[in-house]
């Protein structure tokens, strides 16, 4: 004979009532039935749980030592029991998302906001990175969703297109150029250039662009990041090139997009592990995501003409 759940279901329900009736119909069964399965237990256990007196089941001391470990037992179920309620209702669920800081600062913050309309009571963690750290950790599955501005899906992923777009121009306020609807290579000659950083593949592209149509720019301002390239052109430092999402993001009286006549493609994938288990919030995620896409790029084409 096993000890099964049953009896040890029993033998709770006898110390928590004190009485072999009351746990009966809290057991939903017959008062026989439970003074069998407390011998039953007693015998496999070898130990005597209850003294009889006068008709009664008084505990032992080992029984009021085997309760404890039962109610531990119990506990735990009960927790779990919770968590599982907890999941269903979307109570406790995380989603981490990891992405460029370019796309921490724009098109993520508006796919947040959607998505907490409707999930209000969930867990976001946003984890900007730089490539290839960012590759790399959606290879090794660590995220549930992931944002890059590459073509080609990192290893251990599919990558799907959210969002394509152009490079854009901006100009601080005042500037001769705000004039003009469309900007041309040949627009910025001689102008003072804030450039990213020389390992840039984007600084790289407009770089390319400028020798192609041999067009001299007055270079000695960059920085890492194009939130700060931004934020320079609006100093009246000078003029620059970024990403469409970024240049929305900070575009104001103070600074204004340009569309350019030659297009410097801007794309975001998104990315999903393959073999990290699903998330139950990811599809609502990304659904959110594709309507701030869709939104921004509506957007961009707004203000690239104003």
């Amino acid at each position: 004979m096993q000890l099964t759940h049953r009896q040890i279901e029993v033998f709770r329900a006898v110390m928590v009532s004190g009485h072999v009736t009351r746990a009966a119909d809290a057991l939903g069964t017959s008062q026989p039935t439970v003074s069998r399965e407390l011998a039953r237990l007693e015998q496999v256990l070898g130990l005597q749980l209850f003294d009889r007196v006068r008709g009664r089941l008084q505990p032992t001391a080992r029984a009021l030592a085997l309760l404890e470990e039962v109610q531990r037992s119990y506990i735990g179920l009960e927790r779990i029991a919770a968590t599982a309620v907890s999941l269903r209702q979307f109570a406790h669920a995380r989603l981490s998302v990891t992405c460029l800081p370019a796309l921490a600062h724009a098109l993520l913050p508006d796919a947040v906001r959607r998505f907490a309309r409707q999930q209000a009571q969930v867990n976001v963690t946003l984890t900007p990175q730089e490539s290839p750290q960012l590759e790399q950790s959606l290879t090794e599955q660590r995220f549930d969703v992931g944002l890059i501005e590459r073509l080609v899906a990192p290893p251990g992923t599919t990558l799907t297109a959210l969002l394509q777009a152009d490079e854009v121009a901006v100009l601080p306020s005042g500037h001769a150029l705000v004039a003009k609807r469309v900007l041309r290579p040949k627009d910025f000659a001689d102008e003072r250039f804030i450039s990213l950083a020389p390992s840039d593949p984007y600084r790289q592209l407009i770089d390319a662009m400028f020798d192609a149509h041999q067009v001299p720019r007055q270079l000695g301002i960059e920085a890492t990041s194009s939130m700060t390239v931004c934020s320079l052109v609006r100093q009246g430092l000078g003029v620059t090139i970024v990403n469409p999402l970024t240049a929305l993001e900070l575009a104001g009286p103070d600074l204004h997009i340009r569309a350019l006549a030659v297009s410097i493609p801007f794309h975001v994938g998104l990315v999903m592990p393959h073999l990290r288990t699903m998330n139950p919030l990811r599809d609502a995620f990304v659904a959110a995501l594709q309507a701030a896409a869709s939104d921004t790029s509506a957007r961009l084409r707004r203000r690239a003409i104003s």
